[in-house]
């Protein structure tokens, strides 16, 4: 293996980075390139390149049946599905949220000139914690939009007997988690819908693209109105809806990815395995865990460490950098830092105490095909060499 130098060696002396191409997290997943192009000569002679095409409907209908919905619309891309699904909900006032996400998540809100409230989250797994919504619910409150983070289901049942007793509608992004499950429930199947991106860093990808998934046939006739301008038939508007479609060549991406999905799941899992041993023996940081009861897709390799190193965690993040591996310190420092929630909000540090404390000290590793197992080996290395000096 090579020999990682200090951390003085790495990030003060320019030395040469440990890898010549960089490793990214969230590399896009990409299946059998001559696959692709079969489809997309198909879309080439049919000259049908957006509008519902066949590849659409076909992709739609194959995440119906790996995720076992009745439902999928497929959209653009996941912030227009979450912005068509809150829209198509009826929701007002205030929705509930984590800070502790994308800040996507609170945009398509904001975007809906709605207001998003953070809740608190539960620090042992990074999710939304239902007795935090539970204390922010007012008379404007409208909604729950719970996140399944890294993959890891939220509380699903817990919110759902929250929303069910104070009439509040609830949805799920889902952008971390296609192919996860609670126990033998599959994410997909909650709430009024769930959200799913399938942008290029996520486990699977259509280049762009997003749907909504859902068990409500009303709601999904109403999200395929408005995702193509509110149009029910040639010339018959029937809502003011926008331009959400998913083109042809995206869900050709998406089709063929779709059929190498246990692949790359199992090239994650190992990498999630590989990273775990290494970090078992390492004093001061742990990789987060995944329920065994659970199915995961195992996309990200989120490493978080002990408090007493928290202070560490930008300098393994540059000492990782100039080894041309490009962690991240996702979701610092949470969307209630961020603007414009943090102008519109400034005294919500108060109540987001443990989103706040865990913001500081996780970063995330890159995993996927591109990376190997000696990969990995040097990364935790480097890890090791930052955790251990004075």
């Amino acid at each position: 293996m090579k020999q990682i130098r200090t951390v003085h060696d790495l990030a003060v002396r320019g030395a040469v980075p440990a890898f010549n191409e960089p490793l990214h997290v969230g590399r896009p997943n990409l299946a059998t390139r001559d696959d692709f192009m079969r489809l997309t000569q198909e879309i080439y002679e049919r000259r049908w390149l957006t509008n519902n095409g066949p590849l659409v409907q076909e992709f739609e209908s194959a995440v119906c049946r790996r995720l076992g919905v009745r439902h999928c619309v497929a959209m653009c891309n996941g912030t227009v599905a979450l912005e068509i699904a809150i829209r198509a909900l009826g929701l007002t006032g205030e929705v509930i949220l984590p800070s502790w996400t994308f800040v996507a998540s609170a945009h398509a809100l904001h975007w809906q000139a709605l207001t998003p409230v953070f809740a608190d989250i539960d620090p042992s797994t990074h999710n939304i914690d239902p007795d935090a919504v539970r204390r922010l619910i007012t008379p404007r409150t409208s909604g729950i939009l719970g996140v399944h983070l890294w993959g890891r289901p939220a509380p699903v049942d817990d919110l759902q007997s929250i929303a069910d007793e104070f009439g509040l509608q609830l949805l799920f992004d889902a952008a971390h988690a296609f192919d996860c499950s609670l126990g033998a429930r599959t994410v997909g199947t909650f709430g009024r819908c769930e959200v799913l991106s399938f942008h290029a860093t996520k486990v699977l990808n259509s280049m762009e693209g997003g749907a909504v998934v859902t068990q409500d046939s009303e709601l999904a006739d109403a999200m395929r109105l408005m995702r193509n301008f509110g149009f029910r038939g040639y010339d018959d508007v029937a809502y003011p809806g926008t331009n959400g479609k998913m083109v042809e060549v995206c869900a050709a991406m998406g089709l063929v990815n779709l059929a190498s999905l246990d692949e790359f799941v199992t090239c994650n899992r190992q990498n999630y395995e590989a990273y775990s041993d290494a970090f078992s023996n390492l004093s001061g940081a742990s990789v987060l865990k995944f329920s065994p009861a659970d199915r995961s897709n195992f996309h990200y390799v989120v490493v978080e460490l002990d408090d007493e190193f928290a202070h560490k965690r930008d300098e393994i993040v540059s000492a990782l950098h100039a080894e041309n591996v490009l962690a991240r310190r996702y979701f610092w420092p949470g969307c209630h830092k961020m603007s414009p929630y943090r102008e519109l909000q400034p005294s919500a540090s108060l109540w987001l105490e443990r989103t706040e404390a865990v913001s500081r000290k996780v970063v995330v590793l890159p995993t996927g095909p591109s990376v190997s197992l000696s990969d990995i080996e040097i990364i935790s290395d480097v890890v090791r060499v930052v955790l251990t000096e004075s």
